[in-house]
């Protein structure tokens, strides 16, 4: 029996089918589709403040334009960068005169995060929006320390995008019987500390110089590997508003994680094309990418960035994957976090000139 069939009878059981096919019927058909007017960016910087690994002997790399240098020691010997499960990027851009600069997520604690801001030497003053992904801990687990810390810097009415409503579902790791808790992003704790969440449920620009995909249309041979289930609706006042995307009688079910309001934070970099940045792909590579295209109007692909949780996946699925994901015919790959090395070696024997790495630490740099 595949994994895909044990799958779905417990989506049967579980009522998850039905969330499925409401999904379904949530996604935009052709001619609903939303086309932005996207801005094009001079420069766009990308410092990952946290990724599940830190080399301290990386090298400064080139590929198709893009560069990578690694971080600069630092001045204290007794400190490090840290690295852990999760992933947080610092993202500047600049627009003739015009910077922007935008947090992507937040790593799994406030600790490593205060650890590596301080000594990148990023200045939380300079941010002009704030952005989580989705709804797994590794991405939000750091928000709240981060915004103790710093939201008497951060300009007053700073907005986090936030995908839509199920980010804010709980959820869990394990097997149905033996779930462990993984944590919801808490809406009562963002108020406190006066965050106000912008649903990213359609295609929007971003800070004048992003523009976010919105929810991402299935429509690739990928499919959403297992990973966390969900908890639908609200309990003890944490959780997601069924009411909003899915049939009131799915609250209080638990299924198989979907990630329906996963969304991809994207640039159009002058002359070079997208920059599509995938924090986890949960919903697929691919996906994230078509979607980008059709959001902005941009054929062209500069670079998939981020996070392509494909470490979990069975040889001859990755293989397809990497195969199509080369018919997009990116400048540049660029795999971080839950990638997995497995994707990194079949990407660099499918694609040998277009894969980049990076660590903890380093910047990368797109456009003139």
């Amino acid at each position: 029996m595949t994994k895909s069939l044990d799958r779905r009878q417990f989506l049967m059981a579980s009522g998850g089918a039905a969330a499925l096919a409401a999904f379904g019927s949530l996604q935009p058909g052709a001619s609903e589709a939303t086309v932005l007017e996207v801005p094009q960016v001079d420069k766009l910087s990308i410092r990952v403040v946290v990724d599940s690994s830190y080399d301290l002997f990386f090298r400064a790399n080139k590929v198709n334009g893009v560069s990578v240098s690694p971080a600069p020691r630092a001045a204290d010997f007794r400190r490090s960068l840290h690295n852990e499960w999760g992933l947080s990027l610092w993202l500047e851009s600049q627009r003739a005169q015009e910077e922007r600069t935008m947090m992507l997520d937040y790593g799994y604690s406030q600790n490593v995060l205060y650890n590596n801001m301080e000594l990148l030497g990023v200045d939380p003053r300079k941010i002009d929006a704030l952005i989580v992904s989705h709804g797994h801990y590794d991405h939000f687990g750091g928000l709240m320390g981060f915004l103790d810390k710093y939201r008497a810097v951060l300009q007053p009415g700073v907005k986090l995008y936030a995908g839509g409503e199920d980010n804010f579902c709980r959820r869990f790791n394990g097997t149905p019987g033996q779930f462990s808790d993984f944590g919801a992003l808490d809406r009562r704790e963002l108020a406190a500390r006066n965050i106000t969440p912008v649903l990213a449920d359609k295609p929007a620009i971003v800070g004048n110089h992003a523009f976010t995909t919105g929810p991402i249309k299935r429509r690739s041979i990928e499919r959403v590997l297992p990973n966390t289930h969900v908890e639908y609706g609200v309990k003890n006042g944490v959780g997601c508003d069924v009411s909003q995307y899915l049939s009131a009688d799915m609250a209080g079910k638990t299924a198989p994680d979907e990630h329906i309001h996963e969304h991809a934070t994207c640039y159009n970099v002058k002359g070079k094309g997208l920059v599509v940045i995938s924090s986890c792909g949960h919903a697929g590579v691919i996906n994230s990418v078509r979607q980008a295209q059709e959001v902005s109007g941009v054929e062209k692909v500069h670079a998939i960035v981020g996070g392509f949780h494909l470490g979990p996946a069975p040889k001859d699925y990755l293989t397809q994957v990497v195969s199509e994901i080369k018919k997009l015919n990116p400048d540049v790959l660029i795999p971080m976090h839950c990638s997995g090395l497995n994707f990194v070696q079949e990407a660099r024997a499918q694609m040998p000139d277009n894969v980049l790495v990076t660590t903890t630490g380093s910047r990368i740099n797109f456009g003139a």
